[in-house]
């Protein structure tokens, strides 16, 4: 699983790119609180040594972590992309039940954001799209009970 290519938008690749750099920079700071902390003597009731210690290895996880999805990251460009059917990447217009259009680009887990129109590939929603074609109805069940959507617009934009 490891291996697993991430797909994920330039856009996406660059904001990883941006908080790794932002968590290096702060490795040196960290080191010196826990320095600072070390000087004032028994470290088993420190509470400021503790807290950076904690700090540390939340960064050096995410860290690690920001690594791995950047080495494993499949950078697609939406403009390069074309054809008929639902893909990573893609702008889809939707019709719900209500009659009310809707419009999501269906992007990477890190870069999904569906108050600005960016859903998962991997949510309920977006595995329903892939692969669908315009004038397909998608049926989705959601928390709040199943909903029902017709793709009128596909685009790689």
């Amino acid at each position: 699983m490891a291996s697993d290519k991430v797909p994920m938008l330039a856009e996406g690749y660059r904001q990883l790119e941006a908080e790794l750099k932002r968590l290096k920079l702060e490795r040196p700071q960290i080191v010196d609180a826990i320095e600072e902390a070390r000087a004032h003597g028994d470290l088993s009731e420190n509470a400021e040594y503790h807290a950076a210690k904690e700090r540390q290895g939340q960064i050096e996880a995410t860290i690690a972590d920001i690594e791995d999805r950047l080495s494993r990251a499949l950078v697609i460009d939406p403009t390069t992309l074309s054809g008929d059917k639902v893909v990573f990447g893609a702008t889809v217009s939707l019709i719900d039940e209500d009659d009310k259009k809707i419009r999501y680009q269906l992007v990477g887990q890190t870069e999904a954001d569906a108050k600005v129109g960016r859903i998962s590939y991997n949510s309920p929603l977006g595995r329903a799209l892939i692969g669908r074609q315009v004038g397909e109805e998608v049926e989705v069940t959601t928390p709040s009970g199943d909903r029902y959507y017709e793709i009128e617009q596909i685009e790689f934009v």
